[in-house]
Order: structure tokens, then C-alpha cells, then sequence
């Protein structure tokens, strides 16, 4: 099973330079159960995989000037606050059992694996279904830029995804940017939230396996540096919509899985 989840780790990183976003939200079901890592522990194991994977990203991205340094601060500032704030203060406060329906336990994290395979399926729905946007010619919405913000900051912070599938809508409709600087400033973003989301972590006292950690960062960068010269020849949109249906196979599975196996716990 290590085999599998070291070739997803790079399938992660291929699906961030193709279309800049997807792949952060594999990190999850790959660590969990692939690695079979606790849903709490692989949830900081994944904002430093995807962290330190998108920042790789999006220094390639700033280099051939297709980040907008202007919209990406505006959009990092309240989504760092959040995120450290969520990571720091809110995951120690949740408790391990959360609730009893009946005969079943509702475990803190069944409930993170649920909650997150919510947003698999969000995010798989925007891949299959969507289509490209189209690029506004107004004005910058500062206050909206700044809620989303913060609400992707929250979202990074309970389950260790970049988001970059809010991300690079928001920044296309409300911030004004094309499609590629979307991509190239969501990279950033997602790196500046998940790394902060990581400190958290670290200053909670958190113990990291960083030799693994960094063995499988590193194999993810291997994958967006080739994704990200793929992307020269290759249909992104295409791409994009096969990986949705991917996702949507695998949120699918997490569901089943967690009601299915309700008492099934999770290695720590």
C-alpha cells in the first residue's frame, strides 16, 4: 500500500502544475489510507506536503510573471489569521468523541474524514461540471476577496486542504485576474496558508515524522515541476475534468467507508 500512496503523492503534484488545483485534496484519503496515519495527525502532515509543494509552484509561477503580488496579499492576510487560528486554538479544543447517535460513536475523526469528503465532492462537482470563467473586467471586490479569505482559511485549517478549487474562482471573478495568474497566485496562497496552518501545529506541540514528511514532499515536487511543463502541450481542462471524476470516486469511497466501518479506528 506505501508503493500506491508514494506514486499518489506524486499524482498530487502533477495535478497542481497541470491545473493548480485537485490535487491538495488527494493528500487526505493518501495519508489516511494509504498510510494509514490518524485523519487528526495527517491533516498537519498534509498542510506541510501541500505547502511545501505549491511554494515550489508558485516561486516557478512568479519567475515567468504569472502571480498578481496585489490580489494574492489581499487574499492571504485574513486566510493566514484564519487558518493559524483554526490550527493553533480550535483542532486541540475539539473533542476525540463528539457525539453519540445511538449505538454509534461519532468520533472526532470520522467527522474530519466526513467533512472532508464533502469538499471531495464539491470540488469534484467544479471539476466535471464547470466551465473555465470567464475574466471580469471590473473592479477589485476587496470585501469579498477578504470573507473568502478567511472562509478558505477555516477550510485549510480543519482539513489540511489547500483549496485552491475556491481559490482560483475567486480570484477570477472578484479579484480580476486571467486564468493563468489565478493559478499562479492560488499556488502562493495555498502554500502561505497550509505552511502557517503547519506552524500551528508546531506550536501546539505536535510531534512531525519529518524524514517522511519531506520523502513525500519532495516526490510531490517531482510531480507539479513535470506537471507544470506538461501543461505547455496538454489540454488542462481536459485533464482537469478526468481527475474530477477521479475525486468523486475517492469522496465517494471516504463516505462509505466512515459509515460503513463506523467503529473502525484509526491508526494513531
Amino acid at each position: 500500500m506505501e508503493i500506491l500512496g508514494y506514486l499518489a503523492a506524486a499524482l498530487i503534484g502533477l495535478s497542481l502544475g497541470l491545473v493548480g488545483s485537485g490535487g491538495s485534496i488527494m493528500t487526505i484519503p493518501v495519508l489516511v489510507y494509504l498510510f494509514h496515519i490518524a485523519p487528526t495527525q495527517a491533516t498537519a502532515y498534509s498542510l506541510f506536503i501541500v505547502g511545501i509543494t505549491s511554494l515550489v509552484g508558485g516561486i516557478r509561477s512568479s519567475l515567468q510573471h504569472t502571480v498578481d503580488l496585489k490580489a494574492t496579499v489581499l487574499f492571504a492576510i485574513p486566510s493566514l489569521v484564519s487558518v493559524f487560528t483554526v490550527r493553533h486554538w480550535l483542532i486541540p479544543l475539539i473533542p476525540a468523541q463528539l457525539a453519540q447517535i445511538g449505538q454509534y460513536p461519532l468520533s472526532r475523526d470520522t467527522f474530519l474524514m466526513l467533512f472532508f469528503a464533502l469538499l471531495m465532492l464539491a470540488s469534484a462537482w467544479k471539476m466535471i461540471y464547470d466551465k473555465k470563467p470567464e475574466n471580469r473586467t471590473g473592479p477589485l471586490y476587496y470585501g469579498t476577496v477578504v470573507w473568502i479569505g478567511l472562509g478558505v482559511g477555516m477550510i485549510t485549517g480543519l482539513i489540511g486542504a489547500g483549496g485552491g478549487f475556491l481559490i482560483i474562482p475567486a480570484l477570477v471573478f472578484f479579484a480580476g485576474l486571467p486564468m493563468k495568474k489565478a493559478i499562479g497566485s492560488s499556488l502562493l496562497i495555498i502554500a502561505a496558508n497550509s505552511l502557517i496552518g503547519f506552524a500551528g501545529d508546531l506550536t501546539s506541540g505536535r510531534s512531525m515524522d519529518f524524514p517522511f514528511l519531506l520523502l513525500l514532499a519532495f516526490i510531490a515536487i517531482t510531480g507539479i515541476l513535470l506537471g507544470a511543463y506538461l501543461s505547455e502541450f496538454i489540454d488542462g481542462r481536459k485533464l482537469k475534468k478526468a481527475f474530477g471524476w477521479f475525486v468523486l470516486a475517492m469522496g465517494t469511497y471516504v463516505v462509505l467507508h466512515e459509515l460503513l466501518y463506523p467503529f473502525a479506528s484509526h491508526v494513531t
